[in-house]
């Protein structure tokens, strides 16, 4: 597995996969602001500050070659000390259940040392458990709970 920063170039490439992401996601969340638009698409709003915001790192995850998925990571500017964020993470279901999230999460957690607050939407189960086991052994159980926007998060320092 490893880990390519999405070029601008290859954007569309992460639009596109973002539209699966966000499939899965519309399980966990009730508002008409996540249906698709007239066209049939999520339409991630936030995809192009990737290219024009500093703090913000797009990567594919490739296995063998192949994208196998993709983990969005950005610095959240935060009164008391300034935090890194899994702002979104998806593995296409084929490399589900192989280890290749929590390989995917500790290689990012090396890339971005310092503060760190991952969160997920609270009706998503699966995510919670995921974060938890994960964060909980890369950080040998030295983390917090805390909410972020209104949602259930983990904080530790990497």
């Amino acid at each position: 597995m490893e880990l390519i920063k999405v070029s601008f170039e290859k954007k569309m490439i992460l639009r596109n996969l973002m539209e699966l992401y966000q499939y899965d996601m519309s399980l966990f969340e009730d508002n008409s602001e996540n249906d698709v638009n007239e066209y049939g698409l999520f339409d991630y709003k936030y995809l192009d500050h990737y290219w024009t915001e500093e703090g913000r790192f797009p990567f594919f995850i490739m296995e063998s070659g192949k994208l196998a998925g993709f983990v969005l990571v950005r610095e959240i500017a935060d009164s008391e000390s300034p935090k890194v964020s899994v702002a979104e993470f998806f593995i296409l279901r084929k490399y589900r259940e192989r280890g290749m999230g929590k390989e995917v999460a500790h290689k990012v957690f090396e890339m971005f040392k310092g503060n760190w607050s991952v969160s997920w939407l609270e009706k998503n189960l699966p995510a919670k458990a995921f974060w938890t086991k994960v964060i909980m052994e890369y950080s040998n159980g030295n983390y917090s709970e805390s909410l972020q926007a209104g949602n259930p998060s983990l904080e530790f320092i990497s």
